[in-house]
């Protein structure tokens, strides 16, 4: 008889080339229940079957686009079970909606390895490029992106030799690439209204936009479970270098994403991210507020209108003291598309 350990890879596992899969998953109303209490986003497409089979003209009902790098996200966690912290997402782009029904495949591949450099008193550990693929049921591509995780060593004192550059990696769209991911055939007339809540605000560039209402963390743990995320340090304190568990950061970009749509409330979609950097560690009881700069805004092929954004949140607690300080923990540059 055998003793087997079930473990995840640690970075001195990692070679440039290997490939992970997860199992396939279908994307289902439930998933859409928990993610709108998890964060109470009122992007209005997926929240109303009726108005979405009038704008898209598709008798299935719409996921909402973050849920859907959620679930992608959390398919690519078997390469990053040993995560420190994710550092960075860039490239990503949804090609085309994904619907109640459909079903995800995403295949993770190493494109990098660069080990950090030794501290005293720091144990090991080295950045993972990993670029992801998301196919559906037809083997459409629906999401390609790459993110960067932090990853410890098995050996506390190793020497891997591994400093690829991170450089190549894609953090900007052209013109042409943005305008070919949006749907054909939409109808936005019934996204249209001049009442307060509903209507868009006429933003331009330059423009600088703060979001008044705060939200707290919280349920961290549901979202990753949810969405098949298997990073021991979001869900097992002990495994987490600050002694509390790690909140996921996307997590954190949702709830940024849900105070935006309050701001835009005539978004359709997000259609790329340009890059998604984590400046801090975010944890449960957190309070997250948010602010944006609008970089353009351009007239959309299929209607409506492509906002770029650069933006910032920020996540308030208590100190040691008992006062409450704030830190900014995220930078994000987003494009989304609105009516």
């Amino acid at each position: 008889m055998s003793s087997i350990t079930i473990d995840g890879p640690y970075f001195e596992d990692f070679t440039v080339g290997q490939t992970f899969a997860a199992p396939s998953l279908t994307v289902t109303a439930g998933h859409a229940a928990v993610y709108g209490a998890l964060f109470g986003d009122r992007m209005r497409l997926p929240l109303d079957q009726h108005l979405c089979r009038q704008v898209t003209g598709d008798e299935r009902w719409l996921a909402h686009s973050y849920l859907v790098v959620h679930l992608a996200a959390g398919q690519t966690t078997y390469a990053s079970q040993h995560v420190k912290g994710n550092l960075f997402y860039r490239g990503l782009m949804l090609q085309r909606p994904v619907f109640i029904g459909d079903s995800l495949y995403t295949t993770t591949k190493v494109v990098g390895l660069k080990q950090n450099k030794s501290k005293p008193g720091r144990d090991a550990t080295g950045m993972v490029a990993l670029e992801m693929t998301t196919v559906n049921q037809r083997d459409e591509v629906v999401l390609h992106f790459w993110r960067c995780p932090m990853i410890a060593c098995r050996n506390p004192a190793a020497e891997t030799g591994h400093n690829d550059d991170f450089g190549w990696i894609k953090n900007s769209f052209s013109s042409e690439e943005l305008q070919g991911a949006l749907p054909r055939g939409w109808h936005l007339g019934p996204m249209a209204s001049e009442l307060p809540g509903l209507r868009a605000p006429v933003l331009k560039a330059g423009d600088e936009v703060d979001v008044g209402p705060r939200d707290t963390v919280t349920s961290a743990p549901e979202l990753v479970r949810m969405s098949l995320n298997i990073a021991y340090t979001h869900i097992d304190a002990t495994r987490s270098y600050l002694g509390q568990r790690l909140v996921y950061g996307g997590h954190t970009i949702s709830i940024a994403l849900a105070q935006v749509t309050r701001a835009l409330p005539n978004l359709l979609s997000m259609i790329a991210w340009r890059y998604c950097d984590h400046l801090g560690p975010v944890l449960e009881g957190d309070i997250i507020s948010t602010r944006f700069k609008v970089l353009d805004v351009v007239d959309a092929a299929a209607g409506g209108r492509l906002y770029d954004l650069d933006i910032e949140a920020f996540a308030t607690r208590k100190d040691a003291s008992g006062e409450y300080k704030t830190e900014k923990v995220l930078a994000w540059g987003l494009v989304t598309w609105g009516a």
